[in-house]
This record gives C-alpha cells, structure tokens and sequence, in this order.
C-alpha cells in the first residue's frame, strides 16, 4: 500500500536524524501552530524526542540571542544527538514537577497576579486612617467649600494650626504672624497657635471669598485647616471640622506615606514586614515544647528545660518567687490563669537587666532563653536550642507578611492580605463586580479578571492566592503554568507538555484541552505527550511512536 506523500509546510519543524537516547537516526516534521500528540509504548523515544531534542534545542537556540553576560545567569543545555532541526521557535516545557523550595513563592507569585495586584492597589485603593477607620483623603479649597455648604446658616471660623518650633518663643512667631497681616488667634495650647484666618456665614458669602480663604489657610498651615463654628458660652471648641490636603487624617493627626507597589509586596524591602522578612513566620521558643504536658504542676515539673542537672537551680529560682508571688505551686499548669502563666512564661514586667533586676526580680522562661542564646558558641547549647525552637506566626505582622501600612489601603473594603486569603473563584467574583474609574487601572484589572478567570477554567478555584508553591501537587502546578502562559499572550511560542492528564479527574480534562485550544489558537505549536484518549481525539495530528514492522 503506498504510503501518502504530505507537503511539509512553510512553518514546519523539521528534525532530520535524531539520536537522541532511544531514537533512531528519526526525520520527521511537526506543523507549526497545531496540538500535535504524542504517543507510544513505554521506551519509545517520546521524551527523548519532545523533551530532549525538541525542547533542548528550542531553549538552547532561545538562550544563545543572549549577550554572554547574560547567559551565564541562565540554565544551558547540551546540543542534542541531531543532524539538523529546522524552523523551531523558542521552547517552553511545562510538566509535571514542582521544582519550587522557597516560601517566597505563591499561588499568587507564580501566575503573576500578586504584580498585578499590587499595581491595582497602589493606583485604585483607598486609605484608611488606622486610628478612627475613616478614609484619609486629599481635601481641596473645592471639596471643603462643598462640605461646609452643609451649614448655610451656621457662623463659622476658618482657622489653621502654626506649630511653635523649639528654638523660637510664642511670642516671636505671633509677632512673624502679625507682619504677615494675621493678628487674631482662636485658640492657643501647647506648642501650637490657631490663627484666624476668616469668619464666614455660608449663605451670605461669596465662593470667591471661602475658596481664597482656604487657599490661603491650607498654604500658611503647610496642609491644614480647622473650621470651627462660632458659638457663644465659654467652650469655642465645641466641634471642629478638620482638614488636610495631604495623605494626613486630620482627626487623629497621623501623617500617611503615599501608595507604591512595592509596597504591597512581600518579596520587596519596601513592603515586607520588618520582623519576619516578608516570611509571615519567625523561629524561636514554642512554649509548647517548653510545657509539653500541662497537667503537670510547676513543683512537678511542667517547665521541661529545668528538670536537667544543668538547669535544676532554674527550677528552684521558680519555687523560690512563685511563692514570693502568691503563684501556686500545686495547680495544674492548664487550670492556671492568663496572668499566672504569664509570669512563668515571660516574667515580670518592671525586668531591665540581669546587671540590675537580678536577683531581685522574676526572669521568666523566654528570658531564659534570651540568656542562652547569648552561650550559643557552645555545641550543647545550640543542640538545646534546637529542641525547644519552632516556626511561628510573626507577631508584627500576624502572618500577613507585609508592613502594618499597606493593610490600610482597601478596595471596596478588602485589603491585599484579605483577599489573597479568598479561593480563586471568590477572588474572581470579587473583581468581576467592581468597578474602578481611569483607563490605567482599568486596564489592569481587566487582565487581573483574565488570569483569574484561566485559573477557575482548569478547575483550580479552589487554591487561595497565599498558598505556598511547594505544597502543590504536580498537576496543580502544570494547570497553574498552563494559564500563566496563556495570559502572557505569547505567540509562535513551543509548549512542551509532559502527560497533563495525570491526576486530572475526567471532567477536568475538558477545561485542560480548552486552555491547550487556546495557546494553539494564538498561534503557537504545543506537542504533548499523552495517553489519555480525550486529549488524543483533541489533537491534530498524532505521531504514534514504537516498534513497528
């Protein structure tokens, strides 16, 4: 039976002579911008000729456009055992291991939506102030014209704060007031002069009149401007509407610095948390360990270290104060109260230093510890270190790892930290009803929508964007690379993929094989190795490799 002749197209990848481990002396051509499927017996040469030819000399080819100072930061593979591969674009293999260890990776990370988001964030979110909760906003001559025109008939004092430096007398700086034509004050405390700036009635006043005023308020009180309504009696402070033109809350006087992306990200020294390093866990004494069994009392023994030859003197110094300090003996460690065992865990309050609160004052199990780490140059110490040393939540930033700052810019009421703690779907719902106003972040949110929408599509709504990468299992990770690479719009792009059925329930596979429609569709060639008969019937063309006659 004669064998079809096919014409190899223009864009073909043609391999003539691969010797690649099992293949033998191979030549063939793969159309370009197809799903082509690979299949065979186990021993075939299919990864010999998808991974270590094709993809070997794709990447290879992709890294050599490179300046040689760049390539030495970048993975090199060897030339394959090949005569010649024509026609073949940059490659990307996607497969089925996790070669992720830091926890610095996410969910959120991998897919790229945590740059997105803290884009979004630092151009979208609104700040609230961390002492009142109310939005801290930029106030202008407008906005406050617009708020006091609330009170039409009310007689109101438009007044600014001057702060007395140190090194001038109150006396000086109302008479540099004076020479500025500003002679009443309003109100006078410490450290601080109201100066009057204008009495107004709304109703009767014109707006060229308020808006001057405060213009010249806010640039006299470097941003601020109190107004006060005038009352009779003995109290003018009654109520004071406060102001500020800047990212300032002028209720509670906290000053706020402006929003940036770095700061809503963790793996950036401008976003992650001071204490923990961005980590969201810190090592250091679990007090589980220390106090294993809390049934027993502390004349027992609860406080496991101290029963040691070593450290039994720390044990009596514990009798000695408990009983000093009214703190039983006799009682089970769990029946003890919060404040008791507080004393036992961090000692007593009023503690400077060994040199001067010892004896004298309790220490407490953590300054114990504090105290060993300062023999930590002797092995056995280290050794007894490590028994009583665990990972916990940091407690600067409560495992959210970012500064305290950042958790103050919201959208529509959800911080970063609480949405990356939502299931994808969620977070997906969450972004397709807002609605945000300026074409630079609707463009952002519009691929934000994307991305999440690829995941939810391979079925991985369920995974939260802080979920740590090295805890996913391989076929999360090659869906989750899948969608990343499909909304990275690549084009004439070689996706190598390793049996992305495996671990795949049936009804996910549909969602896989739409995801691998789509990057052909965009015009890359995807060739898979597979054996599952839905992603088969799926393909273009199959190359079935083995023994044959």
């Amino acid at each position: 039976m004669p064998v079809k002749q096919e014409q190899i197209p223009g864009d073909a990848i043609v391999i003539r002579g691969a010797r690649q481990n099992n293949l033998k002396n191979l030549t063939l051509a793969i159309p370009g911008g197809e799903l082509v499927v690979v299949t065979g017996v186990s021993g075939s040469g299919k990864s010999s000729l998808v991974f270590d030819t094709l993809y070997a000399e794709g990447q290879r080819r992709y890294v050599e456009t490179f300046s040689p100072y760049a390539r030495q930061f970048l993975d090199r593979m060897d030339r394959p055992q090949v005569d010649a591969v024509e026609g073949i674009p940059p490659a990307i293999a996607i497969d089925q291991t996790n070669p992720v260890r830091t926890s610095r990776s996410t969910v959120g990370t991998m897919t790229e939506l945590n740059d997105h988001l803290k884009l979004l964030f630092a151009r979208a979110a609104r700040l609230h102030c961390r002492g009142c909760g109310k939005p801290v906003v930029r106030d202008t001559p407008q906005s406050i014209y617009e708020s006091l025109l609330q009170v039409p008939s009310q007689r109101l004092v438009i007044s600014f704060p001057v702060n007395i430096p140190k090194n001038f007398t109150e006396k000086e700086v109302e008479q540099l007031l004076q020479r500025q034509g500003y002679t009443r004050i309003h109100a006078r405390s410490k450290g601080r002069l109201e100066v009057i700036q204008d009495r107004i009635r709304m109703s009767s006043a014109e707006r060229a009149r308020v808006i001057e005023a405060l213009e010249s308020a806010l640039r006299v009180g470097q941003g601020r401007v109190n107004v006060y309504p005038e009352k009779s009696g003995s109290d003018p402070d009654f109520s004071v509407w406060r102001y500020s033109s800047g990212l300032h809350c002028a209720d509670c006087d906290i000053h706020y610095s402006e929003a940036t992306p770095a700061a809503f990200s963790f793996n950036s020294p401008l976003g992650a948390c001071e204490t923990c390093r961005g980590f969201g866990r810190v090592i250091g004494v679990d007090f589980g360990l220390v106090v294993p069994d809390e049934a027993k009392t502390l004349r027992q023994g609860a406080v496991r270290p101290w029963q040691s030859p070593s450290f039994r003197e720390c044990q009596d110094d514990l009798v000695k104060y408990a009983k000093k300090r009214g703190i039983p003996l006799d009682l089970p460690f769990n029946q003890l109260n919060s404040f008791q065992k507080n004393w036992v865990l961090e000692g007593e309050a009023d503690w400077k230093s060994w040199r001067k609160s010892w004896p004298g004052t309790w220490y407490g199990v953590r300054r114990f510890f504090k105290w060993l780490e300062t023999k930590a140059y002797k092995m056995h110490i280290r050794v007894l270190l490590s028994k009583y040393r665990a990972y916990t939540e940091c407690g600067a930033c409560h495992g959210t790892r970012l500064k305290p700052d950042a958790l103050l810019w919201k959208l529509d009421g959800k911080s970063i930290h609480e949405l990356m703690l939502l299931p994808v779907s969620r977070v997906n719902g969450f972004f397709q009803s807002l609605s945000i106003d300026g074409e630079a972040a609707g463009l952002v949110l519009r691929e934000i929508r994307t991305r999440l929408g690829y995941l939810c599509e391979v079925g991985l709504g369920y995974l939260t964007l802080d979920r740590q990468s090295r805890t996913l299992s391989g076929g999360e990770v090659q869906r989750i690379n899948l969608t990343t690479a499909l909304g990275t719009s690549l084009v004439n792009t070689l996706f190598v993929l390793d049996e992305p059925s495996i671990g795949l329930h049936p009804r996910d596979m549909g969602r896989v094989i739409g995801v691998m429609q789509r990057l052909r569709d965009a015009g890359n060639s995807l060739v898979v190795v597979e054996h599952d008969p839905q992603i088969m019937f799926a393909a273009d063309r199959i190359l079935d490799m083995g023994p044959g006659p």
